[in-house]
């Protein structure tokens, strides 16, 4: 049993492992995939001929490739609300945009600014090539995780950890926060628990500066992938990784908790 889940042990981190010491190549190979080849030929050709949101949703390859990239691939069904993040824009700190917890339509909206650039907005590296290798990136971590949830997510806490500067952050992703429970063996149940609690506790463990530190960061998910596969020992792609990624990050928090997140917002 101890040598089954030694192996166990070895499966996730060594996988994730493999792919996060030399992510330029492992991007390499996603590239030259040919279903991902021809949707990005067809972005490229096509992006800077888009010159109002309204165009934007109505070029359906373009809008989900965009959509892919900034991980809001589960909202390609809800244009109408695209349409009034893209609308609003994010000049505005009232916009629709701003006032969203999940800070990646907020990125989308930067992205694609047709509210402050008008037909000029496509013509921005961040809509061409930015937004490609976002697109790339995201296609990696979905791939990583059609053999193995515990890769995908650490690959995720990876790339979003340079970015985190407090518990509340964590707390708003369903796919950070399972990670952060995980590395501490808390049961899922604990989400549900007062969210000043669970950043007292998570701050009595970890400093948020430390995922700033690769170092630490590597330690910290090499716990996480050994505790998943401890815990996870036959776990693939799963009905779990849906539940996890193809929910916006307010799916399954509180009002209190939305709320709570929202004040600390600038």
């Amino acid at each position: 049993m101890i040598a089954t889940e030694a192996a166990a042990v070895l499966n996730t981190y060594v996988s994730y492992q493999l792919i996060a010491k030399d992510v330029p190549k492992a991007i390499e190979r996603v590239e030259k995939q040919p279903v991902v080849a021809r949707e990005t030929e067809y972005y490229l050709d096509n992006i800077t001929k888009v010159k109002s949101a309204k165009e934007f949703l109505v070029d359906d390859r373009l809008f989900r490739y965009a959509m892919k990239a900034f991980g809001l691939e589960d909202m390609n069904y809800a244009k109408a609300f695209m349409a009034k993040v893209l609308k609003e824009g994010i000049e505005d700190s009232d916009s629709f945009a701003n006032k969203l917890t999940d800070k990646r339509y907020y990125d989308f909206a930067k992205t694609f600014d047709f509210a402050g650039y008008g037909e000029n907005a496509t013509l921005f590296t961040r809509a061409q090539q930015g937004t490609v290798d976002k697109y790339m990136r995201q296609t990696l971590e979905e791939n990583a995780g059609d053999q193995n949830e515990g890769v995908r997510l650490a690959l995720y806490f990876e790339r979003k950890a340079a970015d985190l500067t407090n518990f509340y952050q964590i707390l708003a992703d369903t796919a950070l926060s399972k990670v952060m429970r995980t590395a501490l063996g808390l049961p899922d149940s604990f989400a549900s628990a007062d969210i000043d609690k669970q950043v007292k506790l998570f701050e009595s463990k970890f400093d948020i500066e430390d995922f700033q530190d690769p170092e630490k960061l590597s330690k910290f998910l090499q716990r996480f992938t050994s505790l998943w596969e401890i815990n996870n020992p036959t776990q693939s792609a799963t009905n779990s990784m849906t539940v996890l990624f193809s929910q916006p990050a307010e799916y399954g928090i509180s009002t209190d908790i939305l709320f709570s997140i929202a004040s600390i917002r600038k």
